[in-house]
């Protein structure tokens, strides 16, 4: 099963699962963003738009998702915020090089089968001395995990990716430098990341 095809699937049960879990931390990495107006900011992997709410309206927002599913679950949350929704992959994105200011990448990181083909192209479109804001689940460097990586068999091919080493990913983005990195849910299973594009 494709990401596309389970992602439209389970787009009317995602709020569900998602929407109180990780609320004060989706808030706490948004408000590192810059407070000055006028940035243009990708939103990469906007999918229900549960990160809309604690955005500022002085910016510009694109939000990107692979399925229409989820960005229709997304138009009613945009509110008075100046987005654009586009279609797109994550993996290769239909956007100029270095068009925006900074991007967020909620969740989005151990969805996606290329983790690194999606950060790479992230930096493609980032600004120098722009910023990426990362929330999501990795495992640590030499981490075993055999539980998460035996349910990563079948996870990724339906809902997300278990098997994620962040340190490996980060690796290949050398234009990318690390800035901050906080664990926040499930005993640091979970991770605030800032990047910096050098």
């Amino acid at each position: 099963m494709s990401l596309r095809h389970s992602y439209t699937i389970i787009a009317p049960l995602y709020d569900a699962l998602l929407a109180t879990a990780a609320t004060g931390v989706r808030a706490a990495s948004l408000g590192q963003l810059p407070k000055q107006a006028g940035l243009n900011i990708l939103i990469n992997g906007i999918g229900s738009g549960l990160d809309l709410p604690y955005l500022s309206p002085s910016h510009s927002y694109t939000g990107l998702d692979l399925t229409p599913a989820m960005l229709n679950r997304a138009k009613p949350r945009i509110g008075g915020l100046r987005l654009n929704l586009v279609q797109g992959d994550s993996m290769a994105l239909p956007f100029a090089s270095r068009q925006f200011d900074h991007a967020v990448l909620h969740l989005i990181l151990a969805i996606v089968p290329d983790s690194l083909s999606c950060l790479r192209e992230t930096a493609r479109v980032l600004k120098p001395g722009g910023s990426v804001l990362i929330l999501d689940k990795f495992l640590k460097p030499g981490e075993t995990a055999w539980i998460r990586r035996t349910l990563n068999v079948l996870s990724r091919h339906i809902v997300t990716r278990l098997d994620v080493v962040f340190e490996e990913v980060l690796a290949g983005v050398p234009e990318l430098r690390l800035e901050r990195d906080v664990p926040v849910l499930a005993g640091g299973w979970f991770r605030s990341i800032r990047l910096i594009k050098d």
